[in-house]
């Protein structure tokens, strides 16, 4: 019998590490991604709209790659089209007695009113503090989450340890098996070792994570565009060359100018390093691109820019500095209505700890910050109206640590409160 045993167990193809994301511009696709560990299995996915009826099927494709001394699993990749607008789905991956059922819901079609709930988490790792930030934002109410780059934080041990990939794909499971998380790469998922032989930046995320940045005529995944109920986000790439006449740089020209207000009123953007940052760690990194491109923010009227890399929260005014031109000597922010609110959000509990050294005097443009991890949420109310709130781990899951109203800059683009609300 213990032969028998161990013939089966050699057999079975397990499923982990599932995942989904956006898989279209619009948000009538999904990709789904999971790995089977020892065999290849199937990369086929069964979904439906009732539970245990699986009426249609999507062909994927599976891949595997090496690094260092580390050989991954089979890497599964499928993208279920032709979604209806506001509906539940059931889905099953795996084979034999193996297989694994989830579920997810697509967002309501775009437009003006549209209501919506995002989760944003940044540089969440997987230690104690990871798996709190995680588990109170299991206990929300958000559909979708907007994830600000740094995932496994892999890089942190010895040779880029690729199992800590696998260890945080098993990890967040319980939250992207069932809705869409909208990946940004941090300088976390770089992984570019030239002295073990690692030369290729990105590749283990590249190889586990797919995003539709074809969808949005991006020639990269590092960054591309999704609709999705009234919100249009924009995904930039902190650590891709962003300098004029370079593909980032062009994409995101032709991009802008594509957003209809009308359609979806809600523009956020989505980067690792952020621009507006009062804290020591990381001080000034995002400056090179901010200069690049923040005029841009401000013709386009970006409402929110959320942000991570640094280990703590932090809120902005609506502030820009665009006016300096190396020799007028205007180079401080300035309170503009038509700029957005910077929200850094890089507290979600990595390994390397929070970042407790802020400037001090606090600039006039940060409207607050604290070293503290957390996760925040954003709730899209209509055209004119979000609700934002940030909730630090140490607290119970119904406290909010900071809040804010936001207008929106394209329908109501009016003076916010103050304070928090």
């Amino acid at each position: 019998m213990l032969h028998v045993f161990d013939f089966a167990c050699h057999h079975l193809v397990l499923v982990f590490q599932v995942h989904i994301t956006q898989g279209d511009i619009l948000g009538r696709a999904v990709i789904v991604s999971w790995v089977t560990p020892s065999e290849p299995g199937s990369s086929i996915v069964l979904y439906g709209p009732k539970k245990y009826k699986y009426k249609y099927k999507a062909n994927g494709h599976v891949k595997t790659y090496k690094f260092y001394n580390y050989t991954s699993g089979y890497i599964h990749h499928s993208t279920v089209k032709s979604l209806q607008f506001n509906t539940k789905y059931f889905y099953k991956i795996g084979i034999g007695n193996t297989t694994r059922a989830f579920s997810f819901s697509t967002p309501p079609r775009s437009g003006p009113d549209t209501a919506y709930t995002f989760g944003i988490i940044g540089d969440l790792g997987q230690t104690f503090d990871s798996n709190t930030t995680f588990q109170h934002y299991l206990k929300s109410k958000g559909q979708a989450v907007l994830y600000v780059g740094d995932l496994s934080y892999a890089d942190n041990y010895p040779f880029h340890d690729n199992r800590r990939w696998d260890t945080w794909g098993r990890f967040t499971e319980k939250s992207t098996a069932y809705q869409p998380w909208i990946w940004t790469v941090g300088n976390h998922e770089i992984d570019f070792v030239p002295e073990i032989g690692e030369k290729r930046p990105f590749k283990p995320f590249t190889h586990r994570y797919h995003v539709p940045f074809r969808s949005s005529n991006s020639t990269s995944p590092f960054w591309y565009s999704i609709k999705r109920a009234s919100a249009y986000i924009i995904v930039l790439s902190s650590y891709s060359a962003y300098g004029k006449y370079t593909p980032q740089y062009n994409w995101l020209e032709q991009e802008f100018p594509k957003v209809n207000r009308k359609e979806t009123p809600w523009l956020i953007v989505l980067m690792h390093s952020p621009w507006y940052n009062s804290n020591n760690y990381h001080y000034m990194e995002g400056e090179t691109m901010r200069v690049q491109f923040e005029s841009w923010f401000t013709k386009y009227k970006v409402d929110i820019v959320f942000a991570g890399h640094v280990h703590a929260y932090e809120r902005s005014k609506r502030v820009s500095n665009v006016a300096y031109n190396i020799v007028n000597g205007e180079c401080t922010p300035v309170f503009d209505q038509s700029s957005p609110v910077y929200l850094n959000v890089g507290d979600g509990g990595n390994i390397e700890g929070l970042a407790n050294n802020f400037t001090e005097p606090q600039p006039q443009y940060s409207a607050f910050r604290e070293a503290s991890f957390g996760h925040a949420i954003l709730e899209i109310k209509n055209k004119t109206h979000a609700h934002y709130h940030w909730h630090r781990n140490q607290d119970r899951e119904a406290v909010v640590g900071d809040s804010q109203w936001l207008y929106n800059r394209y329908w109501y683009p009016h003076d916010e409160p103050t304070s928090q609300s």
